[in-house]
């Protein structure tokens, strides 16, 4: 079975809203890799309290990172701490990043941003897993889905009418298709980001996923909008042609 961990960065809301994208990101791991994903977060941890004293077990939040001043260390030491944990996920030949980006600007005042972003990283989740090209070519199994703990309900509604309903538009705009989803198996599950290391390196990458399409003044000086390209090695890059790093833009 293959684990998707999720994230997001931005908000959904279209008026007034602080954010002009919402941005999702999906990480990929097989269960028979799980162990050892889950160890190399452990000792990145431990790596980053022996060289810059962040505690091990701090979460990493990055936008908390960049816009607070947290665990006594400076700006660009925190930044630096992101920048070493992109390094560390895109050395995993093992895990897969999906990305999804909604730009709110000009959408009608009636499309849904959640629903649409999240509908779509659920399809190419399950379009992956149908032509197993996620790292380990397991191409008879299944996926399950595990998010930070909010808008559960929205997303257990959202699986279960894409189980039973899930149009898919026709080559060339000509009408649509029934096909349900079959690979994503059980209603998404919710943990604690606190408590949870593969939802905080969702949290990293969702968060410079947003930058690479909208920096903020710091990340511009700092030159880390780009940040998003170090995750190359292990990104969804057949999720997207339209850019080089894959990601689904709405």
């Amino acid at each position: 079975m293959y684990l998707m961990y999720v994230d997001e960065s931005g908000d959904t809301g279209l008026g007034n809203s602080p954010t002009r994208y919402f941005s999702l990101s999906g990480l990929v791991v097989h269960e028979s890799r799980w162990r050892d994903f889950i160890n190399v977060l452990i000792q990145f941890k431990r790596t980053m309290k022996e060289v810059y004293g962040l505690p091990v077990r701090a979460e990493i939040h990055a936008s908390e990172f960049i816009n607070s001043q947290v665990y006594g260390l400076e700006r660009h030491i925190r930044l630096a701490i992101l920048r070493n944990f992109l390094d560390e996920l895109a050395k995993l030949d093992y895990i897969s990043i999906t990305n999804v980006v909604v730009d709110k600007n000009q959408k009608p005042a009636d499309y849904d941003v959640f629903e649409r972003a999240w509908q779509a990283l659920f399809q190419r989740f399950e379009n992956t897993l149908m032509y197993g090209n996620f790292p380990g070519g397991h191409r008879n199994d299944f996926g399950m889905v595990i998010t930070d703990a909010t808008n559960g309900k929205k997303l257990t509604r959202l699986v279960r009418r894409m189980a039973v309903y899930n149009p898919v538009p026709n080559m060339f705009g000509l009408g649509s298709r029934n096909l349900p989803i079959t690979k994503i198996i059980e209603d998404p599950h919710g943990k604690n980001s606190a408590e949870t290391l593969p939802i905080q390196a969702c949290d990293v990458a969702a968060y410079f996923l947003a930058q690479y399409h909208r920096p903020n003044s710091y990340i511009r000086r700092r030159g880390a909008q780009n940040y998003l390209g170090r995750l190359k090695p292990v990104l969804n890059l057949k999720a997207s042609t339209k850019n080089q790093l894959g990601v689904v833009v709405l």
